[in-house]
């Protein structure tokens, strides 16, 4: 299973909260849902958590999850998509700030049940390895070294770590090379998580083995359109 992540920004002149707007109840319900190898499609909403960026590098994340190489290829073919979404994103995102991105998930804590209507916030935190390392040394550490001290935090109720899938390599790097997500089940806990001395020390060993200018992080809120399950 592809696990596609595509992360925009609103075109110049629109605001953050009419750009998710418009991508939530336009947009994916009217364009992208309509892409018949879509098994399943999630937006992600930006939300203010900390201080507040003057423009946030996104508002806003695609999740969409497809069988395979093959089904997202024919996904790119249809009428949906050529006359559909493509042709509608210029209405609502800045596609020049847009970055995308093929995973392999990996669940390193299931937490609970996936939710339609789950009111927990996650936590995105974007990162390239350091320059020099193994691809397979820094996906190795994330999984078995740092995964740990990330499950030590207070308050964590789900963590995946998501891996840019082989094939992106074949013509050189890629501009991310992983994807971590945290879910909290409310404002409250996510701060507290991140006051602790846990959410610290993971903080630090991160910087570690990625390069700590690239980390990106954010906070989000969930909105199933296709799922959870699978259709």
């Amino acid at each position: 299973m592809i696990h596609q992540f595509i992360f925009a920004h609103p075109k110049p002149g629109m605001s953050e909260a009419d750009f998710q707007d418009y991508w939530l109840n336009v947009h994916a319900v009217q364009y992208a849902s309509k892409i018949p190898q879509i098994r399943r499609y999630q937006i992600d909403t930006r939300v203010p958590f900390g201080p507040e960026p003057a423009d946030p590098l996104f508002s806003g994340v695609a999740e969409i999850w497809l069988a395979n190489e093959e089904e997202q290829l024919a996904s790119l073919q249809t009428k949906e998509f050529l006359e559909g979404a493509r042709l509608d994103e210029p209405r609502w995102a800045a596609f020049w700030r847009t970055v995308g991105l093929d995973t392999t998930t990996h669940v390193l804590k299931e937490g609970p049940p996936l939710a339609r209507e789950s009111q927990m916030l996650k936590v995105f935190t974007l990162v390239k390895r350091k320059a020099g390392s193994e691809l397979e040394d820094f996906r190795r550490y994330g999984l078995e070294e740092h995964a740990a001290k990330v499950l030590a935090i207070p308050g964590i109720q789900r963590y995946y770590q998501c891996y840019a899938r082989d094939g992106l390599y074949t013509l050189g790097e890629t501009l991310l090379d992983g994807i971590s997500l945290m879910w909290f089940e409310n404002s409250e806990a996510l701060a507290a998580a991140a006051l602790s001395p846990e959410w610290q020390q993971a903080q630090d060993d991160l910087k570690t083995f990625v390069e700590p200018r690239y980390i990106q992080r954010f906070v989000t809120t969930e909105h199933w359109i296709i799922g959870p399950e699978s259709r």
